[in-house]
């Protein structure tokens, strides 16, 4: 059992890659590996890449020791995303520490045993809504939404959310009794559930899909969103693109877009590319929303 976008050391036959990422989960179907979402039976041994979520990675150690039994679990991660601290925090639970050796910026260590339950991966409440431990942005609603959730009109017809995230904006939308209906896009399945959790409106529907693809059946009124720039800790100012993108694809031909961003990032030139008219409006907190009405057809 795999958890992390990491190719296992054997036959494809004989692993689970467990990721909660639909772009890792898509990429890795479609070489022939068998993927899932929560660990489900039992594995001879686990190797967990780290993700940069110290909370998420805790939960994956807990899920692999209930997977694994008194097998081995792997743990390899960088040094930027604390494996020489959680080494430590596991070698605190387990008088079993097999071995570690450090490679390049990052370490490999493994173990068996341990008492780990209290890791799993459990929801917690932040004024209202429901948040796993490791989800963008797990104690509260961040800076960029709510600066984009005050440039928000009256909204009405279909509307996607693209990187719902755990629903924060989506439950405001739903406050527009014109809207008929909303599509939460989520590419993060555990932020999705939150979302599943936090938005109980029939209106809402929900899809665990990578933004950058998602196509819907009818095309929507209205867009929102709040894209994410990282990959990572690498900056990658062309996932918000890729959302743009996707935007203008799914609008119908009058449909408008509101997305907020940090102001540094490069995201004008595709507007203009995408849509005919472009407002920005900057705001506090080093933000700026940016609006896009109608978006050009494509020969």
């Amino acid at each position: 059992m795999c958890f992390g976008s990491a190719i296992p050391p054997v036959a494809k036959d004989k692993a689970v890659i467990v990721s909660p990422s639909r772009p890792e989960t898509d990429a890795l179907k479609s070489m022939g590996w068998t993927c899932t979402t929560y660990p489900d039976g039992t594995a001879a041994m686990a190797l967990i890449t780290l993700p940069r979520e110290k909370a998420r990675a805790k939960s994956w150690i807990a899920q692999a020791s209930q997977a694994v039994g008194a097998g081995v679990i792997v743990v390899d991660g960088a040094k930027t995303d604390g494996v020489d601290t959680l080494l430590g925090a596991v070698k605190a639970r387990t008088q079993s520490i097999l071995g570690h050796v450090p490679k390049a910026h990052g370490r490999c260590f493994w173990f068996c045993g341990g008492k780990f339950d209290d890791w799993l991966p459990k929801m917690r409440d932040i004024g209202g809504f429901s948040t796993y431990p490791g989800v963008f942005s797990a104690d509260g609603p961040d800076s960029g939404s709510r600066a984009l959730l005050a440039h928000l009109p009256d909204l009405s017809g279909r509307v996607a959310d693209l990187g719902a995230g755990w629903g924060f904006l989506s439950r405001q939308i739903l406050k527009h009794e014109s809207v008929s209906e909303l599509h939460l896009v989520e590419a993060d399945n555990d932020a999705l559930a939150c979302a599943q959790h936090n938005v109980c409106d029939a209106r809402a529907r929900f899809h665990w899909a990578d933004a950058t693809t998602w196509a819907p059946q009818t095309k929507m009124h209205t867009v929102i969103m709040n894209p994410p720039f990282h990959e990572g800790r690498k900056g990658k100012p062309e996932l918000g693109q890729a959302f743009i993108q996707t935007a203008a694809r799914i609008l119908m031909p009058k449909g408008k877009l509101y997305m907020v961003a940090n102001r540094h990032l490069p995201y004008e030139a595709t507007l203009q590319t995408t849509f005919s008219k472009i407002t920005s409006i900057n705001t506090s907190g080093g933000f700026k929303i940016l609006v896009a009405d109608t978006p050009r057809l494509r020969r």
